[in-house]
């Protein structure tokens, strides 16, 4: 078996590595603070971010593919090549479902994590079938190694992003969701040799690469104005509203941040102001009114972004409390508790490493505090 000579333009190779990092950015960050969105708002922005990620990853891999040299003209076969973006699509959607609508334990973080990985597998390999007039012989090492990178580095990836959803987090699953699917590529192709194959064997029409390059230039296109798109959220400081002049004073009262919760199945929002205090539970949010104890989406670390700059004291590491509604502070030793005016309301604890700056704080609410 004669094997036909390869060479790569570093141009597209380095296009190929920037359309990866750009498409994982845009797909991650559709996924943050959904729980706090309506369900029909969560479905749509887990569509567009299966879309960036699994069209990401094929957008990569052909734009790898337009820059491979070979001494012969080969051709696609069209319904191979739309089977491979697809698969993508479909897997990076399953991984995000189980993300966002099942409990997200790690055991689902890794395995959301392995989907995609696979999905990047399969998209590779469904996509290398689609050539025409050769045909590409792959090695065991090849093979092997490459599926090590891509569920290996995914399931980092993910574990990275998911862990804790701040801006840094998901910059940072971002390259190594890009360089997962850029390692598959280029390990699978380093791995991989090419020879002439005079009979089509079709499938669907044929596709020249001008014509390829077409269709990915027009979805790296959409994929780099999602991303300006979603690139505009990080640039909003918080508590800025869209359209409105940095000096323009907010309408609305610093203490009146309206909380999403769940209550005889249906959803309520629960002002601020209105809140005692806050446990965390799980991966969820227990919120405590003088009435009722209300189940909240929110995870704690959201929790805690939201509400301390709304005056609330972290008092332990699962519990914020709002400073105004408490009626009581007592320190035993090295520990304290803040208690509350309600019905059964159980005390919220003040940790060791936490107790003089909370006293201090209950200090100044108008004579909250007692001994």
């Amino acid at each position: 078996m004669e094997f036909l000579s390869v060479s790569h333009s570093s141009f597209l190779i380095a296009m190929s590595c920037v359309v990866a990092f750009v498409a994982g950015f845009t797909g991650l960050s559709l996924t943050r603070d959904l729980s706090e969105k309506p369900m029909l708002q969560k479905k749509v922005s887990i569509a567009l971010a299966a879309i960036a990620l699994g069209g990401g990853i094929w957008a990569m891999h052909f734009v790898a593919i337009l820059g491979l040299k070979l001494p012969i003209l080969f051709y696609y076969d069209a319904a191979i090549t739309l089977v491979s973006v697809l698969s993508a699509i479909l897997l990076v959607g399953a991984a995000l479902i189980l993300l966002h609508f099942a409990d997200r334990t790690p055991l689902i973080i890794s395995i959301s994590g392995g989907i995609v990985g696979m999905g990047i597998l399969v998209m590779h390999y469904i996509g290398m079938a689609g050539l025409e007039l050769c045909q590409a012989v792959y090695t065991t090492s090849g093979v092997v190694y490459s599926s090590f990178v891509a569920i290996g580095l995914c399931v980092l990836a993910f574990w990275i992003a998911y862990g804790k959803r701040t801006n840094r987090n998901i910059v940072l699953g971002t390259i190594c969701f890009a360089i997962a699917v850029c390692s598959v590529h280029f390990l699978a192709i380093a791995e991989t040799n090419f020879v002439q194959e005079p009979d089509v064997a079709e499938f669907g029409p044929s596709m020249s690469n001008e014509t390829l390059a077409l269709g990915v230039i027009f979805f790296g296109f959409v994929i780099f104005g999602a991303c300006l798109w979603v690139s505009v959220t990080y640039l909003v400081t918080p508590g800025s509203g869209s359209g409105r002049a940095e000096t323009t004073p907010d309408p609305q009262p610093t203490n009146d941040l309206q909380i999403p919760c769940e209550s005889d199945g249906a959803k309520i929002f629960v002002r601020s102001r209105d809140v005692l205090f806050v446990r965390a539970d799980g991966h969820y949010t227990q919120i405590y009114t003088e009435d009722e104890r209300l189940f909240c989406v929110w995870p704690f670390t959201m929790a805690i972004k939201r509400l301390l700059p709304h005056e609330f004291l972290q008092t332990h590491r699962s519990y914020l409390i709002n400073p105004s509604r408490v009626v009581r502070f007592e320190r035993n030793k090295d520990k304290g508790r803040c208690l509350f005016d309600g019905p059964d309301l159980p005390p919220a604890p003040v940790s060791r490493s936490k107790l003089k700056a909370i006293q201090d704080a209950l200090a100044s609410q108008d004579g909250a505090v007692r001994a």
